[in-house]
């Protein structure tokens, strides 16, 4: 047996991770047999037990306890100060309160954490995992929960895998349908913010900027397209890139809500009029759209909603395990709305356009 150097992740020193390498099985196998299931040979789970004595390995009993007769929904999140999170959480603790669900939190900020607080989670009673963006388009984290057997639910990415339930609305549509909306008002020179690079959505509403400005037969210059991480502080140096110069779009479309926020920000401290002098426009409806002023035009995805449908998916799934059945993949695709605010039009009262 190979000795396992402790650590100060738990108050044992070692994870679930660290029983699974010196047992030579998986982790979720770990979590079996820690939580008395059946479905484990006596030879595994003396090797389990071996390994969990050698390393001094501490169930958290305090969460088992806590736990009984619900169903733990972990939820692997960053980026907590994003508005979109924060109208994530507000659906998904809605959901799990009305569903018997244990909503159970951990915190994953790069790709060295990411292994630990999966293993926090299931140590801390998770039967199953939502992962929202960014996260949702992470392969190494997805990979991780498919080699562990864990129920997952990825929330709002643009090409969800085949093998990974998800919950996502058409980006590229959404983001089109802003365009087709621009370029009625007769808008010609029209920039653009980008998304996290990374995440597929982002990728998907660049792609339709790009696809209308090209079927508009408009061509768009390198400095019309500023890079973005989703924030509010890349938003501000999006816009002080974009505008700058003398030489200024009449529109930006920002990848998302907070970005296109700063973008008004800046463009006040211009002492440019929105929208008179520019028009601005996000994506996602967060509650920074009406918070602004003026309030922003921008594309509604329905997060609460997803985040909603993505619990009752998980929770679908960890009963079907439980009752030893195997729960279908499932994709569903949620509609979006296209919504006008003053940003865009100074008499524009709130007009919806779906689709």
């Amino acid at each position: 047996m190979v000795p396992v150097k402790k650590t100060d992740r738990s108050q044992s020193g070692a994870t679930i991770y660290d029983v699974a390498r010196v047992a030579g099985v998986s982790a979720m196998t770990v979590s079996r047999v820690m939580n008395r299931n059946t479905y484990v040979s006596e030879t595994t789970r003396d090797k389990v037990t071996a390994a969990a004595a050698s390393l001094n390995y501490q169930v958290n009993t305090a969460a088992r306890a806590a736990r009984v007769g619900t169903l733990g929904v972990g939820l692997l999140y960053s980026n907590p100060s994003s508005a979109y999170m924060s109208a994530f959480l507000v659906g998904a603790m809605e959901r799990c309160s009305q569903s018997g669900g244990q909503l159970i939190l951990e915190r994953c900020d790069d790709m060295r954490s990411q292994r630990n607080a999966i293993a926090r989670l299931i140590a801390n009673g998770a039967d199953g995992i939502l992962v929202p963006p960014p996260l949702c388009d992470s392969k190494s984290a997805l990979k991780q929960l498919d080699q562990i057997g864990m129920p997952t639910v990825a929330i709002a990415t643009g090409r969800p895998l085949a093998g990974v339930s998800a919950v996502r609305i058409d980006d590229y549509a959404g983001a089109m349908a802003m365009m087709q909306y621009l370029l009625s008002l007769g808008h010609k020179d029209i920039a653009f913010v980008q998304g996290d690079p990374l995440h597929t959505p982002a990728q998907l509403r660049y792609q339709a900027y790009l696809d209308a400005m090209a079927q508009a037969g408009l061509s768009v210059a390198p400095e019309r397209v500023a890079p973005g991480l989703f924030t509010y502080r890349s938003g501000l140096n999006a816009a002080r890139q974009l505008l700058g110069n003398k030489s200024r779009p009449t529109a930006i479309f920002a990848a998302n809500d907070d970005m296109a926020a700063a973008v008004i920000a800046v463009a006040h401290g211009l002492h440019l009029q929105v929208p008179q002098d520019l028009v601005v426009c996000g994506f996602d409806d967060t509650p920074v759209a009406t918070a602004v002023w003026p309030e922003l035009t921008t594309v509604h995805q329905p997060i609460g909603d997803m985040a909603r449908a993505a619990v009752d998916m998980l929770i679908e799934q960890i009963r079907r395990r439980r009752a030893g059945e195997t729960a279908p993949v499932q994709h569903q695709l949620l509609p979006f709305t296209l919504i006008t605010r003053e940003s865009s039009d100074p008499a524009a009262a709130p007009d919806l356009l779906t689709g």
